[in-house]
């Protein structure tokens, strides 16, 4: 006859039950290890917590209002347009700044303290869940997260990855995600243009399990620029489908749709800049004159070159090409939301060229543009990490819970 299980058997058993139901619920994010204190553009996925006006959500994240809007393809010429409100749920990509601190790619931003905020409601509302309660504590220092006094500043690190801004030794640039209910790897990947093993790779997937709450990375497709080093926009990299903003805002840069080669034109808000026409040339920055010939077509364009000292750098070229070249095609434009409209407040809204806004399909500008837990990652992959930090501060509750239960079990036999 077996032996009757012993309490301490019986208490280990439910320990070990209690230890993978953790280990299997606990969201994770991709973590790069750094060793160098340099930076890179980076992106986070942000859904509006409520309706917002465009100045608070670029305070929020203490970026420029303009640039936000064009890295989301909107339209920079309408009026008032900081004063904007936006709608609760629009899903928007945050440009960042991705730093190394303390051996880890990570940005900041700051919050001021209100009335009846907690760590919690600061960390999974205003921020979407792209931090949580325990890291805006340990950034802080706070030893008391139940006292939080108003107005109290607080600085909030936000998840983000570099890998070289580069995908498989190609432009690009890695927007920090938070998984949602219903989400896939695979349908991830295709709403932003990759594929299943780049954000596997990237990310150090296992397999393909994700969860609700878990923070991944994922590799947009980009167009790198090769302004020189003293440039002030050096190494300005730009999503497939979007706009950046540059030179005092006076030059916006755009990549895609037909190809990843980065064509930068004035900009609607330029006022005071510099000249922006080609030396030896009436051409504008952004000009393009094509002459047929027997031999293929001679092609002459006036490129953007970099920002210097307050100058904006042009340069002209010439080549021969079999072909003359089309009208350039810009990344769609879209009016400034007001609605979600037949976008799902649950899930991210499509990028811009599938999401059929409101705008004219060219910018307006003065010159015309003629899981389970992570394994090993896959050979020659970035290296990255998968921490469970996020989600932590959640399931404490559930093991003071689970543990008082195993210790009355005990007690009782």
């Amino acid at each position: 006859m077996a032996n009757p299980k012993s309490p301490i058997s019986i208490f280990l058993f439910f320990l070990f039950s209690f230890y993978s139901f953790i280990s299997t619920s606990l969201g994770k994010s991709t973590i790069e290890p750094c060793s160098v204190f340099d930076s890179c553009n980076a992106m986070v996925g942000y859904s509006l917590y409520t309706d917002l006006k465009v100045a608070e959500v670029a305070n929020l994240f203490q970026v420029d209002p303009v640039a936000l809007l064009i890295a989301n393809a909107i339209d920079i010429s309408y009026p008032d347009l900081e004063n904007h409100i936006l709608p609760s749920k629009l899903f928007l990509k945050v440009p960042i700044s991705c730093s190394c601190k303390d051996g880890i790619r990570k940005s900041f931003t700051r919050y001021k303290t209100r009335p009846s905020d907690t760590l919690g409601s600061i960390a999974d509302g205003v921020f979407s869940g792209l931090v949580s309660a325990d890291q805006i504590r340990d950034a802080n220092g706070i030893t008391d997260p139940t006292v939080l006094d108003v107005g109290l500043s607080l600085a909030v690190p936000l998840p983000c990855t570099c890998f070289n801004s580069t995908d498989n030794l190609l432009p690009a640039v890695y927007l920090s995600y938070v998984v949602r209910q219903g989400d896939t790897v695979s349908g991830v990947a295709a709403r932003y243009y990759t594929t299943v093993t780049d954000i596997m790779t990237v990310n150090a997937m296992g397999s393909m399990t994700v969860k609700p709450g878990d923070i991944i990375s994922i590799p947009l497709p980009a167009c790198a620029s090769s302004f020189p080093r003293y440039s002030s926009d050096f190494g300005l990299i730009v999503p497939n489908g979007t706009y950046a903003i540059t030179a005092s805002h006076c030059v916006q840069c755009s990549c895609g749709p037909g190809n990843l080669n980065l064509y930068c034109t004035p900009a609607s808000l330029a006022v005071s800049c510099s000249s922006m026409q080609c030396k030896n040339s009436n051409l504008m920055l952004g000009n393009v004159t094509s002459q047929p010939s027997s031999a293929g077509c001679n092609v002459t364009s006036c490129s953007y070159g970099g920002y210097v000292n307050g100058t904006i750098i042009t340069m002209l070229s010439t080549s021969l090409q079999p072909r003359c070249p089309g009208e350039h095609q810009f990344p769609p434009l879209m009016a400034p939301p007001s609605a979600l409209s037949d976008v799902s407040p649950l899930a991210p809204a499509p990028s811009p060229s599938q999401s059929g806004g409101i705008g004219t399909p060219t910018p307006k500008s003065s010159t015309p543009g003629s899981s389970s837990f992570s394994g090993l990652a896959p050979a020659n992959g970035p290296s990255g990490s998968a921490s469970n930090a996020p989600s932590l501060a959640k399931q404490l509750p559930v093991f003071s819970i689970v543990l008082f239960s195993c210790l009355a079990i005990v007690l009782v036999l």
